[in-house]
């Protein structure tokens, strides 16, 4: 170090410090400020009091697809902020960096947008902070930001699972109540069948054992005629149970999805007068009317599902028509449709009572202490269905019913099909 020393006559010998070292630390601090910019991840440039750059760092730069020697003495509210994320202009009064050098306020913003060269953005959160010399007047502003897209994209992804969770809830809470709703209707319909299986058993049986009885105690004073009624009483009561416990069944194998459907080619026309002949479907006033303008109908179906179909309507028919009323087994080919219709002059089925017509154990309110068990009808819609058919009443009270059977002639491939011992069960 070289020292430099002069002398007065009335002033002691004095040396001067040499401003080289100052220059040499001043320039260190000045390239450790400089690594320690180039090494920061998040984007930093300062602004003097016009807005313009004075320095950047070189992850700013990147950012936005700018050299660093680009951008110094540029505004660089024209470079990177000049528009809202929807394209809009941004304009520069209303920008909250340039408020840091206007009123010495610290601005934080999360939910802008800065442009790359290339007229592309993306997300970012920012601070700017002014920047004050050594008497305290503001110079400027410092202004650091992140690119936050990956954020974002990760709150996006987080936001649409909690929205695809709390759909998830949704739906499981739905399925909830509808499981528990169904099961208050499986509670409700098994004290249903109890109390109607019950009341259905109940008086057959009491017939049975009053028959049985009667035989017991005058077998002896009995004529062979009436041993013979007390006999076909018991019959037609084993008969009637039998036919109860037979539609259970069905109605099991039903709702199982058990049953299937075995369509062959079949005469409708010689099919219906057969079924009419049979002794139950007898009535000496006023016998069954079948109407067909076609002597030959021939239609590829299940036979047995529709004798069950026919069977059912045609028993109705009969329980809830007076012996006197007309009933109407109807029979029409329709383009590629089988319209079968079975109409009486009955009770009616009251309006209220349409809406549950084909649910299980359901009984009109109007049939007083006619026999049933409301289980036909339900029958009778499911073995519809099953051969791609549609079912359709029209009723008024004390004028009557209509139930139409839509059939195809040909109906589509179907699944397994309906096993002989379910269907003898339907019959």
């Amino acid at each position: 170090m070289t020292e430099h020393y002069w002398t007065t006559r009335s002033q002691p010998l004095t040396r001067t410090p040499d401003p080289e070292p100052f220059v040499q630390e001043l320039e260190q601090l000045r390239r450790q400020h400089q690594l320690i910019l180039n090494a920061v991840g998040e984007g930093i440039y300062g602004l003097d009091l016009d807005g313009n750059v004075t320095f950047v760092n070189p992850a700013a730069a990147a950012m936005i697809d700018w050299s660093v020697d680009e951008l110094i003495g540029k505004s660089m509210h024209a470079v990177l902020h000049h528009s809202h994320p929807d394209g809009s202009r941004y304009l520069r009064e209303e920008c909250p960096i340039y408020r840091a050098f206007q009123d010495g306020s610290t601005q934080r913003v999360t939910n802008e947008v800065f442009w790359r060269k290339d007229g592309t953005s993306f997300p970012v959160e920012y601070i700017s902070t002014p920047m004050h010399d050594e008497d305290g007047h503001l110079v400027g502003a410092v202004v650091t930001f992140r690119d936050i897209t990956q954020r974002r994209w990760a709150e996006e992804i987080l936001q649409r699972a909690n929205e695809e969770l709390e759909l998830k809830v949704l739906e499981r809470t739905a399925k909830l109540r509808q499981v528990n709703h169904q099961l208050r209707e499986l509670s409700e319909m098994r004290s249903r069948f109890i109390a109607l299986v019950c009341h259905e058993f109940r008086n057959p049986l009491n017939n049975i054992a009053l028959s049985v009885s009667s035989l017991k105690r005058y077998d002896t004073q009995l004529s062979l005629a009436e041993k013979n009624d007390y006999l076909f009483a018991i019959n037609a009561n084993v008969e009637r149970m039998t036919k109860i416990v037979d539609d259970i069944l069905v109605i099991g194998k039903i709702e199982a999805k058990v049953l299937e459907v075995a369509p062959t080619p079949l005469d409708l026309v010689i099919f219906c007068q057969d079924l009419l002949a049979e002794h139950e479907f007898h009535r000496l006033e006023s016998p069954i009317q079948f109407v067909c303008r076609s002597r030959k109908l021939l239609a590829a179906t299940d036979q047995r599902l529709l004798r069950s179909v026919l069977s059912n309507l045609l028993s109705n028919a009969i329980r809830y028509t007076p012996d006197d009323k007309p009933i109407y087994l109807k029979l029409a080919k329709r383009q590629n449709q089988i319209i079968i219709k079975v109409q009486d002059e009955g009770i009616g089925i009251p309006c209220e009572d349409k809406h549950q017509l084909f649910e299980p154990f359901h009984r009109g309110r109007n049939v007083s202490n006619i026999p049933g068990t409301g289980l036909g009808l339900s029958i009778v819609k499911q073995f519809v269905d099953l051969q791609q058919g549609t079912l359709k009443v029209v009723s008024k009270i004390d004028k009557g019913t209509t139930f139409t059977v839509r059939l195809p002639l040909k109906p589509m491939s179907q699944g397994p099909t309906l096993g002989p011992e379910s269907l003898d069960m339907a019959k």
